[in-house]
């Protein structure tokens, strides 16, 4: 394997909390409220860099204005449906009332605010609705599920994160028929209907997954501000440099992504559709070796892989992954694919699928997870293909995958990896 770099643009913000203070301030928000008021912010589940740090500038922002904010969980049935499980993710990210200087309100408790044209019940959370304002802060990206003009982001928050549970499940029915976008543009205006949406902060990021952009989006602008950031987002999203035979995953989880890995890089469907998504790298087969620590036994995604180590098996807890996959219309990304119990085994036998007879033919590609794409691991046979790629540099010449006496391979392979240290170092 060789050690590559991919060289993305670095486009990192430098003061993130006096970039929210600014975005705020010049777009107006709270001009309409009174001191005192109760302002809901609603954050979510996803592993976005600098989360905690731009969250307690918002919260700094109202306290500022004299306003009384508190944080809720805006996140469907993510932490296993539960208000304790909501709360716990938040706190997992730096995100508790000691941290953030003001409340964190977690339930699953909602209240409808009718049907939409289409006839879809939507939903609100009940500590929300009883706040003189919500604002929503949330990451603007491709989703994993489909494509369009509005994708994942805050309009997304607006109907499944505030609908919590009851929502979550009620609108990926409606969206099995009418499509995911038509029901988030659908429910999205509902919640809007209520008044009591004051706008969002939306969060891009760089190939890198550091900050890159923070926007104000006032109430009025949601909707055709956030087609713009996902225009821009979609264009600075990393990908996989080239078509792979057998991709190896060093991690999946519910923070790198909705589906435990970006579809659109792994180019896989949440109904185990292979290579749906176009203009976009072939992967053949894919090798999952972990579950991170941080999605909370949810393995949800896994069952998009065509074969795992024993070891991501043995963190899964099925009741979120089932829950999970179940409220997303998507079984099939809860299956238990094929498993051994070494990384070598695992890689043997998925290597005789790929129509190869020659193993020294089949190309591979190791990554840490799907956010991380800077640095990847690819075989020698790729060689000259890469060095005619100018965005890829080789930082290392090739090594023998560093397996151990049981057969299984190093974890932080890419945490520090630089030009003179075998891959596996670390």
């Amino acid at each position: 394997m060789l050690l590559v770099k991919q060289n993305f643009p670095d486009r990192s913000l430098a003061d993130i909390p006096g970039t929210v203070q600014k975005e705020l301030s010049d777009a107006g928000f709270g001009a309409g409220l009174a001191p005192g008021a109760t302002v809901a912010i609603g954050v979510g589940s996803r592993g976005i860099s600098n989360i905690a740090t731009i969250v307690k500038a918002v919260v700094s922002y109202w306290k500022a204005k004299g306003m009384q904010p508190f944080i809720f969980p805006a996140m469907g049935s993510h932490g296993a449906a539960t208000a304790e499980g909501q709360a716990d993710v938040l706190a997992h990210y730096g995100i508790i009332e000691e941290t953030m200087g003001c409340p964190v309100r977690s339930s699953l408790e909602v209240i409808s605010l009718g049907r939409t044209p289409e006839g879809i019940e939507a939903f609100l959370d009940k500590h929300a609705s009883g706040a003189d304002g919500i604002m929503l802060v949330g990451r603007v990206k491709m989703h994993t599920d489909f494509s369009g003009r509005i994708e994942s982001g805050l309009f997304k928050m607006m109907g499944i994160g505030l609908g919590k549970w009851s929502g979550a499940k009620n609108y990926h029915t409606h969206a099995y028929r009418l499509g995911m976008e038509a029901v988030i543009r659908s429910v999205g205006t509902q919640v809007l209907g209520s008044g009591k949406v004051l706008g969002g902060m939306a969060i891009l990021e760089d190939a890198y997954h550091n900050t890159a952009k923070l926007t104000a989006v006032p109430v009025g602008k949601m909707l055709s501000m956030e087609e713009e950031l996902l225009e821009l987002s979609k264009s600075w999203a990393p990908a996989l440099p080239a078509d792979l035979d057998v991709l190896m995953i060093d991690e999946i989880g519910k923070q790198i992504s909705g589906a435990g890995m970006d579809t659109k890089v792994v180019n896989r469907g949440t109904q185990g559709e292979y290579n749906p998504w176009p203009n976009t790298p072939k992967v053949e087969r894919i090798y999952l070796r972990d579950l991170s620590s941080v999605s909370y036994g949810n393995g949800v995604g896994l069952g998009l892989s065509d074969i795992v180590h024993d070891r991501l098996l043995a963190k899964l807890d099925p009741h979120p992954t089932w829950i999970n996959a179940l409220t997303a219309s998507t079984p099939s990304a809860a299956k238990t694919p094929i498993h051994f119990g070494t990384d070598r085994e695992c890689l043997e036998r998925i290597s005789l699928t790929v129509g190869k007879h020659n193993i020294a033919d089949v190309r591979f590609g190791w990554i840490q997870n799907t956010l991380e794409l800077s640095r990847i691991a690819l075989s020698d046979n790729m060689r000259a293909e890469i060095e005619q790629n100018p965005l890829l540099e080789i930082l290392e010449e090739a090594h023998e995958l560093p397996f151990d006496a049981d057969g299984n391979l190093p974890f932080g392979v890419f945490a520090g990896a630089h030009a003179g240290e075998p891959v596996g170092a670390h």
